[in-house]
């Protein structure tokens, strides 16, 4: 029985193996407490360099944190009093309890699981954009083309005319 009581005022996390203070789910602000036994053992370690400002950071709580104490304050819900006993050793307010069933019955907490970003591409999307670049290439590729042959051609008129015979010309012997 002492072995329940003690287990049911340990840290969800704690009784996972996973360490104290909202385990790796919840990160706690710098500065912040969470036990007296913190608040000796730092007044016995090294005083804080004052010239040092630590800035207060804002707690964040993964999906999975949330829908865990989610959870447990569900199957807690039948028991006067238990609810508040894990508010307080988690260090949350009921706030957080409501938003997080909010959330879990609007389907949010499952959509934050999934990973971030864009979503990838259709593969159709891929091999029409493959082949509008493969279009371009080929169209550039044929104006060069035309081009370099609408410049041979006036290199060939011009090489016409200046290898063409001067003794066949009549008109331009006889003019000058």
């Amino acid at each position: 029985m002492k072995g329940e009581i003690g287990a049911q005022k340990m840290s969800l996390f704690e009784r996972n193996g996973v360490g104290g203070n909202g385990g790796p789910g919840a990160e706690r602000a710098v500065g912040e407490r969470s036990s007296g036994a913190a608040v000796r053992a730092l007044s016995q370690a090294e005083a804080p360099n004052p010239e040092l400002a630590q800035r207060a950071q804002r707690r964040r709580f993964t999906s999975a944190y949330k829908l865990a104490i989610v959870r447990e304050a569900d199957s807690l819900a039948d028991r006067p009093g238990e609810i508040g006993a894990l508010l307080r050793r988690e260090g949350l307010y009921s706030s957080n309890l409501t938003k997080w069933r909010r959330q879990r019955d609007e389907g949010a907490l499952e959509a934050l699981s999934r990973p971030r970003g864009p979503k990838p591409p259709h593969p159709l999307e891929l091999e029409n954009a493959q082949l509008k670049r493969r279009l371009a290439q080929a169209e550039a590729e044929l104006e060069k083309a035309r081009t370099v042959i609408e410049v041979q051609g006036n290199v060939s008129a011009l090489l016409g005319r200046l290898v063409e015979p001067r003794s066949a010309n009549p008109e331009g012997s006889a003019g000058r």
